[in-house]
């Protein structure tokens, strides 16, 4: 199969061969693995029972996908990514935005990714073998985790969409033979280790857990599902079906696996760590498949991380070609991956990341659909391409190509988020309005949505020019 050679340029539609059973396969098949996995973990180490860690998980889970599902649509319509698509709400310079937001959460989710599989590899290849979990053990499991990764991320879409379908069906077995393998020790209570609720009270700590376990799973898809829609062509599968199977894929592709984590942490008693106590707990007749589970699963995931990562770079540079672009930022996430077995937490490091990029990516999402909703889902896609053409001018070119009144809604909404978000090792000063609660991510999408419809509805009754209004206007009328 060749080398995908699109970046972030508009599909042809006769390339757009890819339909809503695809992007079924890929939101499934690629989240069947421990990096997902591991986020059912965090309720019970949180100090939550069983019944209060699922609830957590489903209700972040329903209502991040509610969110997050209608971003599909969007390059659905534009037949490019969702980072250059955002150009006709920031701005075909301000699109940058979108390009950062989606390089930070795909290289924190594909570090995690090979993190924990490789962790999980060294545990099970010790047991079975004996061989030593040291320092050369992780630095050789990490490397063939992240070589895997990159020869399916640089291969591109058609690889990976065939990746993903052969693991939809393999990792859901591996999966079925892991509750058999676990569930002679499954208990109910919660973990005595985990030293009680995290935040000091039951509700507090079921939010907590609720965004950084639920809801951050389809946040992370905010700037990732367009690579897949893109390939989709509304000529031959309405917006409904697309939806719908969006709404389908985010919810098995992150339920299945979550729930999976939550009902191995009980089964094996993984209060403080996840990865060691899981392959001890592990029956001998499970170690293989587990092994299976580690290196499949986190290389079929962290691949359309990768490549994900590779479109925004490629986005932010366009003179560098996408292959390259995904080998540069290959180079990072394994860089990240080190730095994170030796020097952090896996519960600290993992509760702040999602909840650090849940706060400042939540408004760029608001604002994106903002916009869809606005242009009736109508876009001028060459002009949105101006940017990666070196070139000036079009109707998202607004103020040297950046939309001030989109930019700086998203800016305030990231930072009232980031003010009121709750880390192991930080708390916002705007906790104490809700009452110790974290809230980043409602107030952050609240504050950057509202913002930006006062802001451009007061430009429109200035009649000014460059609104949103007058570009989905003279794009409907060019439709």
């Amino acid at each position: 199969m060749p080398i995908e050679q699109r970046g972030v340029d508009t599909i042809p539609d006769e390339e757009r061969t890819s339909g809503p059973r695809d992007l079924v396969s890929i939101l499934l098949g690629s989240n069947l693995c421990l990096g997902v996995i591991i986020f059912g973990w965090l309720p019970p180490s949180f100090g939550l029972g069983w019944w209060a860690s699922v609830s957590s998980v489903v209700v972040g889970t329903l209502v991040g996908t509610a969110l997050t599902a209608p971003l599909a649509l969007v390059s659905l319509r534009t037949a490019t990514n969702l980072s250059t698509s955002s150009g006709a709400q920031f701005g075909v310079r301000g699109r940058l935005v979108g390009s950062v937001v989606g390089l930070l959460l795909a290289l924190g989710y594909t570090a995690l990714t090979v993190w924990i599989g490789g962790d999980v590899m060294v545990g099970v290849l010790h047991r079975l073998f004996g061989m030593s979990a040291s320092g050369t053990a992780y630095t050789l499991v990490y490397g063939l985790l992240a070589a895997a990764t990159v020869a399916g991320a640089v291969y591109g879409y058609r690889v990976l969409l065939a990746m993903s379908r052969a693991l939809a069906i393999v990792m859901t077995a591996l999966l079925v033979l892991g509750v058999i393998a676990y569930a002679p020790h499954f208990t109910t209570a919660a973990l005595p280790e985990a030293g009680g609720y995290l935040l000091g009270g039951f509700w507090p700590t079921w939010l907590l857990a609720t965004v950084a376990a639920g809801l951050s799973g389809p946040i992370a898809f905010i700037t990732l599902l367009g690579d897949y829609t893109r390939y989709i062509s509304p000529a031959r599968h309405t917006s409904r079906r697309v939806l719908h199977a969006t709404w389908l894929g985010l919810i098995l592709g992150l339920l299945v696996p979550q729930l999976f984590g939550t009902f191995t942490a009980y089964a094996a008693g993984a209060a403080l760590d996840y990865a060691g106590p899981l392959v001890d707990a592990s029956p001998g007749w499970y170690l293989v498949p587990l092994l299976l589970s580690a290196s499949a699963g986190s290389a079929g995931n962290a691949g359309l991380m990768l490549y994900s990562m590779g479109l925004d770079l490629d986005a932010i540079l366009p003179r560098a070609s996408r292959a390259r672009a995904t080998v540069t930022v290959a180079v990072v996430a394994t860089a990240c991956v080190f730095i994170g077995h030796f020097a952090w937490n896996a519960q600290s490091a993992m509760t702040s990341f999602v909840l650090l990029l849940t706060a400042i990516g939540t408004p760029w999402a608001v604002i994106t659909l903002i916009g869809f909703v606005r242009s009736g889902g109508h876009y001028d896609s060459d002009a949105l391409q101006v940017f990666n053409r070196r070139a000036r001018g079009g109707i998202y070119w607004y103020r040297a190509g950046w939309n001030v009144a989109a930019t700086v809604s998203w800016a305030l909404g990231a930072a009232v988020g980031l003010l009121a978000v709750s880390l192991p090792s930080y708390e916002g000063p705007l906790l104490s309005l809700t009452g110790g609660v974290d809230c980043s991510f409602l107030l952050s999408g609240l504050v950057g949505g509202a913002v930006y419809l006062l802001w451009t509805a007061r430009a429109a009754n200035g009649g000014a020019a460059a609104d949103e209004e007058s570009t989905a206007a003279l794009v409907s009328s060019e439709a």
